[in-house]
């Protein structure tokens, strides 16, 4: 029997896709295609950052929670068309710090873009939006047709 050259890319290669199918067992929706879900590669295709997000579906709304650190309210822009709620923004470079030479600087300077498919049809007079602590928050209330409706049980007494 031969011997096989050691290969420590092929060893990383197959604890990442054991990391993988761990992450997935752990987490299912992962495998779900959730219409939100982040894609890879997108900030490479765009070249604009893709924030973090926290969809919540609450029976009247859909909350969309969005990491925007450093971001002016002023700089940021959200839009719904066709159930795609596209949230922009930029965080810029601060002019007044141009002067001088930089000894060391980790900070970086970049756009936002992320585009989440909305799988409601949604009321486009309520919507509302809210930058607190970096956290973008877009309040998109559900059209009436789509909310959820209680229905109450009755029971009937055996005849």
């Amino acid at each position: 029997m031969p011997l096989e050259k050691w290969n420590p890319l092929r060893e990383l290669e197959t604890m990442r896709r054991e990391m993988d199918r761990i992450w997935d067992d752990v987490f299912p929706s992962r495998k779900m295609g959730l219409p939100w879900k982040r894609q890879a590669g997108a900030q490479a295709e765009t070249g604009a950052a893709t924030p973090a997000i926290d969809v919540i579906d609450k029976n009247d709304s859909v909350i969309v929670k969005a990491e925007m650190p450093g971001v002016s309210k002023d700089s940021i822009e959200v839009t719904l068309e066709d159930n795609v709620l596209t949230l922009r923004g930029e965080l810029k470079d601060e002019p007044d710090l141009k002067e001088g030479n930089y000894a060391y600087s980790e900070r970086n300077y970049r756009y936002f873009l992320r585009a989440i498919s909305i799988p409601f049809k949604i009321r486009r007079d309520g919507i509302k939006a809210s930058l607190k602590d970096g956290v973008l928050s877009v309040v998109l209330p559900k059209a009436v047709e789509e909310q959820t409706k209680k229905i109450t049980v009755e029971v009937s007494e055996p005849s």
